[in-house]
């Protein structure tokens, strides 16, 4: 699940830790999704620990990173802090039914990067849809049976529902929605259920009711109402796609001979990476950055967007959806990255798909622009930052916040 988590997190250095007044300060902070923080604190020389809290609880660095990895926990204030991560997880087996949530299962790959056939080739969707992204969408009228691609929603064929990115079928409702079944390939919009859906680059989906699920699940799109589609969050908006409202613009740009497909994460909503980007070979494209003062909040915390970025070559409907251990990509693709602005600033990181996979991507990717706090890249394995990019890991990623002007994701070989 791809709820969102308050976070406390102090890192104390041993025995050098400055001490104030007989009480820890705290940096307060969420963390967005998929991000991967970096504390600043007043320290000496010294081995540094960083111990996380949550609700006034210590909580391990796994759980910190299987949230992050989950795109659970978002920044409360300020900038993100280090979370190292340990060097092996404990294997799930968790695979989709017929009703599922999101999970993820741990996977040990080869270290040499992964190759797609040459037949195979990233291509965007060919059957249409996005236009009229800012045309008001007519509640209530179009019958249940129809993907509104007129106002501006991209349809999702590979998926099998329709042009729907996820349909929900709420259970009972008592303070929030329980048994909440998400529908596999072959369902259809029907009567009570959200439907969800993808938006042009740029443009993220705007609808989804103010009940979500009664244990953490979130729920998003429109709703199937008396045969009629109808929005759910009238408040925000009157079209089913608003742009990305941050005042720093983030793209992708692919230098590559083959196109790459990007997957967002549908949140909220069925939380599976089925929202597609296709960035053609020499082509750049927009690449939406919520804002977390006007977007979706879980529970009073924000929340930013997690994209998952597949190999090169790999099509957006082998790519943006569930997959298995079999192939990396989809949910298994080795490489995330995180975008959202917040207090001023757009946070955008590189991280690597853990628990999940440890497999390497088999290209490049560094942060650019200007206007940035420091450097962040992802090559051969290993995800680096400093002024020379000599600080590197091949486990903890990097992070970078941007304050204005325009940041690229670089994709090159």
């Amino acid at each position: 699940m791809k709820s969102t988590l308050a976070l406390l997190a102090v890192a104390a250095s041993c025995a050098s830790v400055h001490a104030h007044a007989g009480h820890a300060h705290h940096q307060h902070m969420h963390f967005h999704e998929k991000r991967v923080p970096n504390p600043t604190v007043d320290i000496v020389p010294g081995p540094t620990v960083t111990s996380y809290v949550l609700n006034g609880l210590p909580i391990s660095v796994q759980e910190v990173r299987e949230g992050i990895a989950n795109g659970t926990l978002v920044w409360a204030n300020g900038a993100p802090a280090v979370v190292a991560q340990p060097s092996s997880y404990p294997a799930s087996t968790a695979s989709p039914t017929s009703v599922w949530s999101s999970s993820t299962s741990s996977w040990s790959s080869p270290s040499a990067a992964w190759s797609p056939p040459a037949s195979q080739q990233s291509s965007a969707p060919s059957s249409g849809g996005g236009s009229g992204v800012d045309t008001p969408f007519p509640s209530g009228q179009l019958s249940c049976d129809t993907f509104p691609s007129d106002y501006g929603a991209v349809p999702a064929p590979w998926l099998g529902l329709g042009g729907w990115t996820g349909i929900q079928n709420p259970g009972s409702n008592n303070g929030g929605f329980s048994d909440i079944e998400t529908l596999t390939s072959g369902g259809s919009c029907g009567e009570g259920m959200f439907c969800s859906y993808a938006c042009p680059p740029g443009y993220q989906k705007s609808q989804w009711p103010s009940t979500q699920g009664a244990t953490g699940q979130s729920v998003g799109g429109i709703q199937c109402s008396n045969g009629k589609l109808e929005l759910t969050n009238p408040g925000l908006a009157n079209t089913l796609c608003i742009s990305g409202d941050s005042p720093v613009n983030v793209q992708v740009q692919n230098t590559l001979g083959q196109s790459v497909a990007v997957c967002r994460t549908d949140y909220p909503g069925t939380e599976s990476e089925t929202i597609a980007l296709n960035c053609p070979a020499g082509g750049t494209q927009p690449l939406t950055c919520p804002n977390a003062a006007t977007y979706y909040t879980w529970q009073g915390a924000h929340t930013s967007a997690q994209y998952y970025v597949n190999p090169a070559g790999v099509s957006v409907s082998d790519a943006c959806t569930w997959g298995s251990s079999a192939n990396p990509w989809g949910n298994w693709a080795p490489l995330n990255i995180g975008v959202g602005y917040s207090n001023g600033a757009a946070w955008l990181s590189i991280f690597q798909n853990a628990p999940t996979t440890s497999a390497s991507l088999d290209f490049s990717v560094e942060i650019q622009g200007e206007n940035m706090s420091g450097t962040c890249r992802y090559s051969n394995g290993q995800y680096c930052g400093g002024a020379n990019y000599d600080q590197c890991s091949s486990t903890t990623g990097c992070t970078v916040s941007v304050s204005s002007g325009t940041a690229t994701f670089v994709f090159s070989s």
